[in-house]
């Protein structure tokens, strides 16, 4: 018998060399990058009804997710930034 879904199950996954986090709620599926805030959302009404093919085709297309350089090269540039 299954455990019925009451709040919020959080996990780590790495997909490829990077880290995310897996968000389940009752009413979602959120992927966020690890350290992050913002992420996919997807609700599982929209899954159900077909409506989540349309959404990742429109999160693709405005770059959602795309690779950011690490924290310590984004300083790394900023501090270069400033030197010149």
């Amino acid at each position: 018998m299954a455990t019925v879904l009451d709040e919020t199950l959080k996990r780590e996954v790495r997909i490829g060399d990077r880290a995310y986090i897996v968000a389940i709620s009752p009413l979602t599926l959120k992927l966020t990058p690890k350290g992050r805030r913002k992420g996919l959302e997807l609700q599982w009404e929209a899954l159900v009804n077909g409506d989540a093919a349309l959404a990742a085709a429109l999160n693709a297309s405005v770059g959602k997710l795309t690779a950011h350089p690490p924290r310590a090269a984004q300083s790394q540039q900023s501090g270069e930034r400033n030197t010149r």
